[in-house]
């Protein structure tokens, strides 16, 4: 046979021998064979596969991708998110209008469960539990030293299911026992409203919810029943919400036709929603008060009223999220919040504030740094570097960086002392409060006014209580700045007791009454000067 008739039967022998010696090696040395992975999203699967089969320890994968999902989504964007399955209803609560408990409200008051205040017509009232009763156990569960979160879970529970209760009583040296059958509770988002004058009416909005649409409604029936013919709506401190309900809401003092905002994204088609002129409060002078904690569908809501013109907005620059999440749920119960759009304002700006991504530390602190350089205080220093756009009748707005108010009232830093930061910011004055209306909850109770509230405050001399009070915890007192402060203190102390004695409705309108934009606001209304003007023109000179 010749040398080249040889030729495949060599060929032949050297595959079968390299298959041989490659089955051998990979079985003894596969641990260091290079493994080619395609790219993008198999490689996360499949470097999940590898470390179950081959890590030299063994791994909860469960856990480990628990940890990846929001490292993954924190290079996106600051507000997609990662909800575990276990915080998804929590997440949720608020918005729903509802959950199932036994109908408290609670602080921890040195370490031990203190009711603040119980539900009117809760499961709670009904067994006769009061505000200032101590919750020591539910069940068998030693309450005490807990988180609140934890204690939440041991309160709350499937609507008819029982809790059996073990209360401290102020006056009582045994324990109370109550067994509370959990119900419906409510969870209210318009937490305030009432007339401030014969005409004027004023709600306050904390979120925009499931039911807060209704809530409004029904809280601007009763206060046009009572006369109102020009309202405050109040949205300092609301993060936000459901975007349809904020559509829902601004729809009520909107012309038809009105645009109130449109979504557009990457994969999602510009979608605009426009008002259908079915709005019940069209032409009621109107005033919306925003601040650096107004966010999200509370910048949809004022952005569709300043941009349309149809109202004065007074207060702080807004927050600035300009993004729409979309809730995708796992079949374990937890989701993510993805962004799938931004949001625009009639007018066509993105309100969305400048972020890096991965940088979600540096984003939240933006709020910090907006304080630091004086925004909180002086007009001029705040920064919008967006383009610039016009509202329906020709006024300048801009885009990026939250809402500017057509008028800035500044944070009152009038009297603040050092003395008064320490008071604050070491909760001391809110641990007073409680004690002070702990040791006199029953005669406060009996008060059925907020002036009746003010006026038994005002004999007691708290001003004085609470410098002793400070002295005793660590507080040492310094006369000329608790008299350079004293109206803060005032302010902030009896806000305090109100808050821990009364509705909220009372708490905000004693805040209201000595509050610098709500001045701002009335005095707009009575000057007829809520509906913004069209601006003068410019004459423009070409050299």
């Amino acid at each position: 046979m010749s040398n080249k008739s040889r030729t495949p039967l060599y060929m032949a022998i050297c595959v079968v021998i390299g298959i041989v010696l490659g089955t051998f090696l990979t079985s003894k040395y596969g641990v260091n064979q290079p493994y080619i992975v395609n790219a993008g999203g198999n490689k996360i699967n499949y470097l999940l596969q590898l470390i179950e089969g081959r890590y030299v320890d063994t791994v909860n994968t469960a856990e480990l991708v628990e940890g990846a999902i929001p490292r993954i989504l924190s290079e996106l964007d600051p507000h997609s998110a990662y909800i575990p399955a276990k915080d998804a209803e929590d997440a949720e609560e608020d918005l729903k209008g509802s959950f199932s408990g036994i109908g408290v409200s609670f602080r921890m008051e040195r370490d031990t469960v203190t009711v603040m205040s119980v539900i009117h017509g809760g499961p709670a009232e009904k067994v006769g539990i009061l505000a200032g009763d101590r919750i020591i156990k539910a069940d068998t569960q030693n309450l005490c030293k807990m988180q609140n979160t934890k204690v939440m879970k041991y309160l709350k529970g499937p609507k008819d299911t029982d809790v059996k209760l073990e209360i401290r009583r102020h006056g009582n040296k045994e324990p109370l026992y109550f067994t509370v059958t959990r119900g419906a509770i409510p969870v209210e988002s318009v937490d305030a409203s009432y007339m401030m004058d014969n005409n004027i009416g004023y709600i306050h909005i904390n979120n925009f919810g499931e039911q807060t649409y209704a809530e409004m409604l029904y809280a601007l029936a009763r206060l046009g029943y009572s006369g109102m013919n020009s309202l405050i709506v109040d949205l300092r401190g609301n993060r936000g919400g459901y975007m349809h309900v904020a559509i829902q809401m601004v729809n009520e003092f909107l012309s038809e036709g009105d645009l109130i905002v449109y979504t557009e994204g990457r994969n999602v088609a510009r979608e605009e929603y426009k008002a259908n002129g079915h709005g019940n409060f069209q032409r009621l002078p109107l005033v919306v008060l925003v601040d650096e904690a107004s966010a999200s569908s509370s910048e949809i809501f004022a952005g569709a009223i300043q941009d349309n013109d149809r109202g004065t907005i007074i207060g702080r620059r807004s927050y600035g999220k300009g993004l729409v999440q979309q809730p995708v749920e796992f079949n374990d119960g937890s989701v993510v919040r993805l962004t799938i759009a931004r949001y625009h304002t009639p007018s066509g700006r993105c309100i969305q504030k400048a972020y890096e991504k991965g940088h979600g530390e540096d984003y939240e602190n933006e709020i910090f740094m907006r304080y630091q350089r004086g925004e909180f205080y002086v007009e001029d220093s705040i920064r919008q570097d967006g383009p610039a756009y016009q509202t329906k009748i020709g006024r300048t707005v801009y885009g990026g960086g939250g809402i500017r108010p057509d008028i800035f009232v500044p944070d009152d830093s009038t009297g603040v002392t050092s003395y008064y930061k320490e008071a604050t910011y070491t909760g001391l004055i809110s641990q007073f409060c409680f004690e002070v209306v702990d040791q006199n909850r029953e005669e406060l109770n009996s008060l059925p006014t907020l002036e009746e509230k003010i006026k038994w405050m005002d004999k007691k001399n708290l001003l004085e209580s609470f410098a002793r009070y400070g002295q005793k915890h660590s507080l040492p007192r310094r006369n000329l700045m608790l008299y350079k402060s004293q109206r803060l203190f005032k302010r902030a102390i009896y806000s305090g007791i109100i808050y821990n004695c009364s509705e909220m409705s009372d708490y905000l309108q004693y805040l209201n009454n000595e509050d610098n934009a709500i001045k701002r606001s009335v005095e707009i209304i009575l000057e007829n000067k809520t509906f913004p003007q069209k601006p003068e023109p410019t004459d423009s000179i070409c050299e």
